[in-house]
């Protein structure tokens, strides 16, 4: 394997820089640096959307002939890691990176000329409608009910953990429409208008106070059958499709080598129980390079995964372990952070951070006081919001009992 850039490479990544550097207002690098999780500013994600579309560039990894990019693997690789280190607002995936490709792959040419326009300028915006309060790992054992009424699907029921729910004019789900032998039989993925009459949007409060995510209820919700994406009770098959991309395709390991490497410059100015700086603190400096030496496998994992693409290989397994390892490394990270933070890492002050959604009853003081630095401020809260990563996209344990099937054969 080659991890050297080739010539073509290096002047693409060239450009890149270019753009951002250009185009990265310092409003924009704010959202993307002082973020408190995965999810950036919405406000923020959506301005940077607008640029990205401006130049061809919001959905790269789409097929051309949608407004993606005639770029190689390499090319979007670079184009992930480049937009991570310059501090770039991430955008909601649940449209660009998921559903949108369900939508080409099953979609009805209405639904194409409808919904993909819409994903790329924004003005159509996905939430995902998976989970439910008594179906969460063992997803297929759903119970949101469709019921057949003429042309219409009539929807009671209810999903959680939904993340962007309020800001949404659309949801994905998975609903039931009939019982049959398997459970994964009888569930079809349907398309909703989130300002359908009787839908209900309720938000969840995270520990960090962040309300990111929501309950949605649906009560007697008519949705036009048109909005089937694939056959009824066949929703099973797009919902794994789908999957795919919901897991693969980024670059996790330039954020962590960045939080990594900032957090070492950052306890250069925190005090030690020593006396000295704690970046020189023995202990610390354990923790820290032990990290650093993770991420930097971690890339390497990710090349090695990127090599395989290219040649048109499947990687298999390794997406597995990419997910287990990064989010296990980034909660690792976080954990260190607000051992570094000290006691200003125990202040509720959101309003130094860009939070990705409201913070529950918070008032902010007028004078915009801040205990410590922003990135203290940012500490606790991304450590809070860090712990659900080994749990979304498939739990980790479920990723572990892929590679002991997949690697080990057990």
């Amino acid at each position: 394997m080659d991890m050297n850039w080739s010539e073509a490479d290096t002047a693409f990544r060239d450009e890149v820089r270019a753009f951002l550097d250009e185009k990265l207002t310092p409003d924009l690098r704010a959202a993307g640096t002082l973020r408190t999780s995965v999810y950036a500013d919405h406000e923020a994600s959506m301005t940077w959307q607008a640029i990205l579309h401006e130049r061809g560039w919001a959905a790269p990894a789409w097929p051309v002939e949608y407004g993606g990019c005639d770029w190689s693997l390499t090319q979007h690789y670079i184009f992930s890691r480049e937009s991570i280190l310059a501090g770039a607002p991430a955008l909601s995936p649940m449209g660009i990176r998921m559903v949108s490709h369900a939508i080409m792959a099953f979609g009805t040419q209405e639904q194409k000329d409808f919904f993909l326009p819409g994903i790329l300028d924004g003005s159509v915006f996905f939430c995902q409608g998976y989970s439910e309060p008594e179906s969460g790992s063992d997803l297929a054992s759903l119970s949101m009910a469709a019921v057949s009424d003429g042309d219409d699907l009539v929807v009671t029921g209810s999903k959680i953990w939904t993340t962007h729910a309020a800001e949404a004019n659309w949801i994905f789900c998975l609903v039931r429409t009939s019982r049959l032998e398997r459970k994964q039989q009888g569930i079809t993925f349907l398309l909703i208008d989130m300002n359908s009459p009787g839908v209900e949007v309720q938000p969840l409060v995270f520990a960090s106070g962040e309300q990111v995510q929501a309950q949605v209820f649906f009560d007697g919700v008519r949705v036009p059958k048109k909005n089937v994406l694939g056959k009824m009770d066949d929703g099973w098959t797009v919902a794994k499709y789908l999957l795919v991309f919901e897991r693969g395709g980024g670059a996790a390991a330039p954020a962590l080598q960045v939080m990594a490497e900032t957090l070492g410059q950052d306890a250069a100015h925190v005090t030690a129980p020593n006396g000295g700086p704690l970046s020189e603190d023995p202990a610390f400096v354990h923790k820290l390079a032990d990290l650093k030496v993770r991420a930097k496998i971690l890339e390497v994992l990710e090349y090695r995964a990127l090599a395989a693409m290219s040649s048109g290989k499947d990687p298999g397994s390794i997406a597995s372990m990419l997910k287990i390892l990064g989010t296990e490394l980034s909660q690792e990270i976080t954990t260190l952070a607000l051992e570094a933070a000290g006691p200003h890492g125990r202040v509720f002050q959101p309003h130094a951070t860009r939070p990705g959604g409201p913070i529950f009853q918070y008032t902010a003081p007028t004078d915009g006081y801040v205990s410590g630095e922003a990135w203290q401020a940012v500490a606790p809260l991304h450590y809070f919001n860090d712990r659900a990563g080994s749990i979304y996209a498939g739990s980790n344990e479920i990723q572990r009992n892929i590679l002991a099937k997949a690697a080990l054969g057990l």
